[in-house]
Protein backbone atom coordinates (compact mmCIF):
# COMPACT_ATOMS: atom_id res chain seq x y z
CA UNK A 1 0.00 0.00 0.00
CA UNK A 2 1.22 3.46 -0.74
CA UNK A 3 0.13 6.34 1.48
CA UNK A 4 0.29 10.06 0.19
CA UNK A 5 2.02 12.32 2.87
CA UNK A 6 -0.13 15.61 2.67
CA UNK A 7 -2.48 14.42 -0.78
CA UNK A 8 -3.72 18.25 -1.16
CA UNK A 9 -0.43 19.77 -0.73
CA UNK A 10 1.85 17.15 -2.23
CA UNK A 11 2.54 13.98 -4.36
CA UNK A 12 4.69 12.22 -2.53
CA UNK A 13 3.96 9.12 -1.38
CA UNK A 14 5.43 6.37 0.76
CA UNK A 15 5.37 2.86 1.23
CA UNK A 16 3.20 1.18 3.96
CA UNK A 17 4.13 -2.26 4.72
CA UNK A 18 2.41 -4.73 7.30
CA UNK A 19 4.65 -5.82 9.93
CA UNK A 20 2.85 -9.21 9.80
CA UNK A 21 2.78 -9.16 13.39
CA UNK A 22 3.94 -12.66 15.22
CA UNK A 23 3.93 -11.53 19.11
CA UNK A 24 1.08 -10.47 20.03
CA UNK A 25 -0.14 -12.46 16.98
CA UNK A 26 -1.49 -9.71 14.30
CA UNK A 27 -4.03 -7.70 16.95
CA UNK A 28 -5.54 -6.28 13.24
CA UNK A 29 -7.11 -9.88 12.46
CA UNK A 30 -7.96 -10.42 16.90
CA UNK A 31 -10.55 -7.85 16.76
CA UNK A 32 -12.05 -8.56 13.43
CA UNK A 33 -15.78 -10.16 14.87
CA UNK A 34 -15.75 -11.97 11.64
CA UNK A 35 -12.49 -13.51 11.19
CA UNK A 36 -12.10 -11.38 7.66
CA UNK A 37 -8.45 -11.29 8.09
CA UNK A 38 -6.32 -14.50 7.83
CA UNK A 39 -3.18 -15.46 8.42
CA UNK A 40 -1.23 -17.91 6.40
CA UNK A 41 0.83 -21.11 7.94
CA UNK A 42 3.82 -18.85 6.71
CA UNK A 43 2.90 -15.75 9.13
CA UNK A 44 1.39 -13.78 6.51
CA UNK A 45 -1.34 -11.34 7.83
CA UNK A 46 -3.74 -10.79 4.75
CA UNK A 47 -6.09 -8.27 4.00
CA UNK A 48 -9.48 -8.82 5.02
CA UNK A 49 -11.50 -11.03 2.48
CA UNK A 50 -13.77 -8.73 0.67
CA UNK A 51 -17.22 -11.21 1.05
CA UNK A 52 -16.66 -11.30 4.77
CA UNK A 53 -15.21 -7.84 5.65
CA UNK A 54 -18.36 -5.30 7.21
CA UNK A 55 -16.16 -2.61 8.00
CA UNK A 56 -16.59 -2.07 11.21
CA UNK A 57 -12.80 -0.25 11.47
CA UNK A 58 -11.74 -2.38 14.66
CA UNK A 59 -8.64 -3.38 12.48
CA UNK A 60 -7.77 0.18 12.04
CA UNK A 61 -7.53 1.30 15.58
CA UNK A 62 -5.93 -1.98 16.65
CA UNK A 63 -3.13 -1.86 14.38
CA UNK A 64 0.16 -0.76 16.07
CA UNK A 65 1.70 0.86 12.98
CA UNK A 66 -0.87 1.96 11.52
CA UNK A 67 -0.84 0.04 8.71
CA UNK A 68 -4.54 -0.85 7.40
CA UNK A 69 -6.84 1.63 5.96
CA UNK A 70 -10.15 1.72 4.97
CA UNK A 71 -11.49 2.59 1.99
CA UNK A 72 -14.89 4.48 2.64
CA UNK A 73 -16.19 4.04 -1.06
CA UNK A 74 -15.32 -0.01 -1.00
CA UNK A 75 -16.62 0.01 2.65
CA UNK A 76 -13.30 -2.77 3.11
CA UNK A 77 -10.45 -2.43 4.52
CA UNK A 78 -7.08 -2.48 2.65
CA UNK A 79 -3.54 -3.52 3.86
CA UNK A 80 0.06 -4.78 2.34
CA UNK A 81 -0.61 -8.29 3.17
CA UNK A 82 3.39 -8.61 1.49
CA UNK A 83 2.28 -9.45 -2.26
CA UNK A 84 0.65 -12.85 -1.36
CA UNK A 85 0.36 -13.79 -5.16
CA UNK A 86 3.89 -12.91 -5.87
CA UNK A 87 5.67 -13.95 -2.75
CA UNK A 88 4.02 -17.30 -2.34
CA UNK A 89 5.97 -17.92 -6.34
CA UNK A 90 8.89 -17.07 -5.18
CA UNK A 91 8.63 -13.15 -6.57
CA UNK A 92 9.27 -10.18 -4.50
CA UNK A 93 6.47 -7.55 -3.20
CA UNK A 94 6.34 -5.39 -5.91
CA UNK A 95 7.38 -2.70 -2.87
CA UNK A 96 11.07 -4.31 -2.96
CA UNK A 97 11.20 -4.64 -6.80
CA UNK A 98 10.25 -1.05 -7.21
CA UNK A 99 12.28 0.43 -4.27
CA UNK A 100 14.83 2.40 -6.37
CA UNK A 101 17.29 2.66 -3.09
CA UNK A 102 16.76 -0.78 -2.52
CA UNK A 103 16.04 0.17 1.26
CA UNK A 104 12.94 -2.28 1.52
CA UNK A 105 14.60 -5.12 1.27
CA UNK A 106 12.92 -8.93 0.91
CA UNK A 107 14.79 -12.14 1.98
CA UNK A 108 15.11 -14.29 4.74
CA UNK A 109 17.18 -13.01 7.92
CA UNK A 110 20.43 -15.17 6.60
CA UNK A 111 20.78 -13.58 3.06
CA UNK A 112 20.24 -9.87 5.30
CA UNK A 113 22.84 -10.65 7.18
CA UNK A 114 25.28 -12.34 4.54
CA UNK A 115 24.77 -9.41 1.90
CA UNK A 116 23.69 -6.16 4.20
CA UNK A 117 25.18 -3.86 6.78
CA UNK A 118 23.24 -2.83 10.18
CA UNK A 119 21.62 -4.94 12.89
CA UNK A 120 17.81 -6.29 11.67
CA UNK A 121 15.72 -6.22 14.86
CA UNK A 122 11.98 -7.84 14.33
CA UNK A 123 10.76 -6.08 17.91
CA UNK A 124 9.33 -2.37 18.34
CA UNK A 125 9.18 -0.75 21.85
CA UNK A 126 5.92 0.92 22.37
CA UNK A 127 6.21 2.45 26.09
CA UNK A 128 5.99 -0.58 27.92
CA UNK A 129 4.28 -3.13 24.75
CA UNK A 130 6.87 -4.59 22.75
CA UNK A 131 5.68 -6.20 19.59
CA UNK A 132 7.69 -8.73 17.21
CA UNK A 133 7.52 -9.20 14.19
CA UNK A 134 7.96 -10.86 10.61
CA UNK A 135 9.33 -8.19 9.24
CA UNK A 136 12.08 -6.22 10.79
CA UNK A 137 14.03 -2.88 10.83
CA UNK A 138 17.32 -2.07 10.58
CA UNK A 139 18.45 -0.55 13.14
CA UNK A 140 22.24 0.60 14.11
CA UNK A 141 24.52 -1.99 15.54
CA UNK A 142 24.36 -0.27 19.18
CA UNK A 143 20.29 -0.41 19.59
CA UNK A 144 19.41 -3.77 20.57
CA UNK A 145 15.36 -2.72 19.13
CA UNK A 146 13.44 0.07 17.32
CA UNK A 147 12.09 2.48 20.37
CA UNK A 148 9.47 4.26 18.88
CA UNK A 149 9.13 6.26 22.54
CA UNK A 150 12.65 7.05 22.33
CA UNK A 151 12.41 8.30 18.99
CA UNK A 152 9.39 10.43 19.58
CA UNK A 153 10.62 12.04 23.08
CA UNK A 154 13.69 12.20 20.83
CA UNK A 155 12.00 14.56 17.71
CA UNK A 156 10.15 16.28 20.57
CA UNK A 157 13.39 17.27 21.98
CA UNK A 158 14.79 18.24 18.74
CA UNK A 159 11.78 20.67 18.19
CA UNK A 160 11.63 22.55 20.95
CA UNK A 161 15.56 23.08 21.32
CA UNK A 162 14.61 24.86 17.70
CA UNK A 163 11.92 26.36 18.57
CA UNK A 164 13.99 27.84 22.06
CA UNK A 165 16.35 28.82 19.33
CA UNK A 166 13.97 30.92 17.56
CA UNK A 167 14.06 28.60 14.68
CA UNK A 168 11.49 27.21 12.96
CA UNK A 169 11.05 23.52 13.12
CA UNK A 170 10.46 21.83 9.85
CA UNK A 171 9.80 18.27 11.49
CA UNK A 172 7.00 17.48 13.17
Amino acid sequence: MVDFIDRGMSVATQPTLCMHCQDPVAPCAQVCPVMAILITPDGVVQQAEPSRCIGCRNCVYACPFGVPKFDIEARLMKKCNLCYDRTSQGLQPWCAQACPTQAIWYGDYEEFVNQREGRAVDVTVFGAQSVRTKNYHVVPDDEPRLDVTLLLLEAENQVAATSAAGEEAWVL
